[in-house]
């Protein structure tokens, strides 16, 4: 049995949550490649040939790759599938966006969003916003498969590296183009992979007390910022701010939820955090139900008394 992971990565370095995908193919148990599709990316390549249990990098460099136009990288892996038993992806904005025009191409069945193996054919996936699970069994190969990464462990780099083996283009697709790319820069940790997070919901009332109350909180902490949907529907916030069924999913140590009610849509992403603290003026609200700890008052007041508290600390 040979499993293929489709690797997110911006040509010069793996994205992290490709790490965890690994953890879940080799629970598999059977091989592992890797494929590296890009352009100019042979340091991601040579990156990903250190991780632990990968068998062979797959490198297909080539300027139809070059921005992981999901078109062109699915007509690739429909053309590897044939040699593999599974297809395993993120599931991020990237693996999200990719793994249903290969399951299309190959008329397959995808399962998204697996937390668990059981064994080749039987995962588990959360369904209803997270506040269900249930077990899904396949029987057509390949097995098609998006992987939370907040699910599994990062697997580890290994002393020896893989085998890189260079695979041609595919056709070029012709059903999409890449236009323009707008990003968000900060200093702050990435959101995804970020340790502590600190959130704001629509309690805030505006995108400047995100900036004058949470900013200055998030920097004592070493925080990323997050935001409910509502927040971000509002204007306060950028979208990639969002933590949520629609948003990004979370699973930081410490997550912090300022004036965010607790709905079932923000719940699903953040709720395997390890420790939840919530801060609400509404004792009554949802998100005390699964914080660890709770803080019933007015976040304008507590805010700066927190940070005050951070600060005499340090």
């Amino acid at each position: 049995m040979r499993i293929l992971v489709i690797a997110e990565h911006d040509n010069k370095s793996l994205k992290s949550c490709s790490l965890p995908v690994v953890t879940a193919a080799s629970e598999l148990g059977g091989e592992i490649d890797m494929l590296i599709a890009g352009h100019n990316a042979a340091d991601a390549a040579a990156q990903a040939a250190k991780i632990s249990g990968v068998k062979r990098i797959l490198h297909c460099d080539a300027p139809l790759y070059e921005r992981g136009l999901a078109e062109n990288l699915a007509q690739l892996v429909a053309s590897l599938s044939a040699d593999y038993s599974h297809i395993l992806a993120p599931a991020s904005f990237f693996g999200k966006n990719v793994t249903p025009r290969i399951a299309a191409l190959l008329d397959r069945q995808q399962i998204s969003d697996i937390t668990a193996i059981h064994d080749a054919k039987s995962f588990t996936r959360p369904i209803y916003a997270g506040n269900a699970f249930e077990t899904v069994e396949i029987s057509e190969t390949p097995v098609i498969l998006t992987v939370r990464p907040t699910a599994f462990d990062a697997t580890p780099e290994q002393a020896e590296s893989a085998a890189i083996t260079a695979l041609p283009p595919a056709e070029d697709t012709d059903l999409s183009a890449f236009v323009s790319r707008a990003l968000t820069k900060s200093d702050r940790p990435d959101l995804a992979n970020a340790a502590i997070v600190i959130s704001g919901g629509r309690g805030l009332g505006s995108g400047e007390n995100f900036k004058d109350l949470l900013e200055p909180l998030a920097d004592s902490l070493g925080a990323a910022i997050g935001a409910s949907r509502a927040a971000v529907d509002a204007g306060y916030v950028p979208n990639d701010y969002q933590v949520g069924q629609t948003g990004k999913i979370v699973a930081p140590n410490l997550y912090i939820a300022v004036g965010i009610s607790g709905a079932v849509q923000h719940l699903a992403g953040m709720k395997d955090s390890k420790i939840i603290v919530a801060i609400n003026k509404d004792e009554d609200a949802p998100i005390f139900q699964i914080a660890d700890y709770g803080l019933v008052g007015d976040l304008f007041q507590l805010l700066p008394e927190l940070r005050a508290a951070l600060d005499n600390s340090a």
